[in-house]
This record gives structure tokens, sequence and C-alpha cells, in this order.
């Protein structure tokens, strides 16, 4: 038996290389893909609402309305597609970013005789 562990040195170097240290990193390999597949997982979708999220607020910025008809417009033309009004003066803060109370008309009321 000592014959065969002196002639087969490099076989018994290689197979404790083979059974110990590879699945030590191979399992330690495995862990961190699926690790990362887990975080690829959750951060996809939360990038996804986050792109959702600038773009939306990029469309919002981008609409304009016309003070003559009160068409919507993209701010894509000089003029109203709808009335053909000039909408160079009109801020791009519109109703958007007004307060309810300068947007809302108060009304007195009368008794009538």
């Amino acid at each position: 038996m000592n014959y065969f562990l002196k002639a087969n040195k490099n076989l018994l170097t290689y197979s404790l290389i083979i059974f110990i240290v590879i699945p030590i990193f191979g399992i330690n390999f495995f862990i961190s893909f699926l690790g990362n597949i887990l975080l690829l997982l959750f951060l996809i979708p939360l990038l996804l609402l986050i792109l959702a999220f600038i773009g939306f607020n990029s469309y919002k910025s981008k609409i304009n309305i016309c003070n003559s008809c009160g068409a919507l417009s993209l701010g894509l033309g000089e003029s109203c597609t709808n009335c053909g009004a000039n909408l160079e003066n009109i801020s791009n803060k519109n109703q958007f970013y007004k307060k309810p109370s300068e947007s809302t008309i108060e009304v007195k009321a009368e008794e009538v005789k």
C-alpha cells in the first residue's frame, strides 16, 4: 500500500484538490451567483419605477394649457392646435403648480327680492 501512495502522489494531491478545495469555492460561487440574481430581481423593478417616475415628470413639465380654449398641448408648437392662439406667452408652470385658492372663483350670495 505504501508503494501505491508513493507512486501516485500526484493523483492523491489532485484528488484532494478536487474533493476539498473546488467544492468550497464552487459553493461560494453558487451562493454569490444566487445572491446576485435575487438582488437583480429586486433592483430591476425598482429601477423601472424610478425611470417611469422621471419620464412622467418630464412629460408633465412639457404640458401647456391654452389660455383661450383650455386645450392641452405638449408644447411642441407655437400655436394651439385647437383654436390657433399663440402659446409662446404661456409659462411652463401652468395650472398644475397653482394653489387651489388661486384658481377657485369666489361667489358672493345675494338675496333676490
